[in-house]
């Protein structure tokens, strides 16, 4: 393919021939871009579902689950790494570590949301057919809420792509890697920049739509009653 004919100090701003270079290299990258998202998800999903059932349990642990999630939002991430290399060094742990407190606080507050919004004669009818309190959130009150949990998630993971980027300050970064070498060449190269943010995008753009899907076919009846 040829390359774009606008060029930037002398370079190309596209060369298909380093992509073509660094084909190994993206994907690697890549990878290392879906298994940070991946795990700041889920360690962030288990930590909310945690506090979030406590807050409904007891409402005095609501407020002080909210400014502790709140707290952690607003730590800058290029501070909260900082925090954690003393400790970890730079690892996966230091990076996926901030990422999953970010999506805490939203997470959290959309599960407690999607189980207040169950209908209180469902619950009625399943305690009266002799579901415990763990049953009960297990089998009715959380499927009931997955789509305000899953709208949750959607946002959360497009969130945590972006933020993924930043990690390069460590040395990783996925394909903020890119974005970072492309940067702080002695000549700015816009070639790895490009790769980096476009990549980033088309990814977060997939994320949501098979997140979208996946609320779409495990909450059917979700769509049944909009359709109302």
């Amino acid at each position: 393919m040829r390359e774009f004919s606008i060029a930037q100090g002398g370079r190309p701003i596209f060369e298909w021939r380093w992509v073509e270079r660094n084909a190994e290299a993206i994907v690697t990258r890549l990878t290392e871009h879906v298994s940070l998202t991946a795990a700041a998800l889920g360690i962030g999903l288990a930590v909310s579902i945690v506090l979030a059932v406590v807050s409904l349990r007891y409402r005095w642990f609501a407020t002080t689950a909210n400014g502790f999630a709140g707290a952690l939002y607003v730590i800058p991430s290029l501070g909260a790494f900082a925090l954690l290399r003393p400790f970890f060094g730079l690892t996966f742990t230091t990076a996926v570590l901030p990422l999953a407190s970010y999506t805490i606080l939203i997470l959290m507050r959309n599960i407690v949301t999607g189980i207040r919004q169950v209908p209180a004669e469902v619950r009625e009818a399943a305690v009266g057919m002799g579901f415990t309190r763990g049953r009960l959130l297990a089998q009715v009150e959380l499927p009931l809420a997955l789509p305000v949990i899953i709208a949750g998630l959607r946002v959360a993971a497009v969130t945590t792509i972006g933020l993924v980027t930043v990690t390069s300050m460590l040395g990783m970064g996925g394909l903020g890697f890119f974005i970072r070498a492309g940067i702080q060449t002695t000549t700015p190269n816009p070639t790895p920049i490009i790769v980096g943010i476009v990549l980033s995008i088309l990814l977060a753009v997939l994320v949501d739509l098979l997140l979208w899907l996946a609320g779409r076919a495990l909450a059917p009846w979700a769509r049944k009653v909009r359709a109302r």
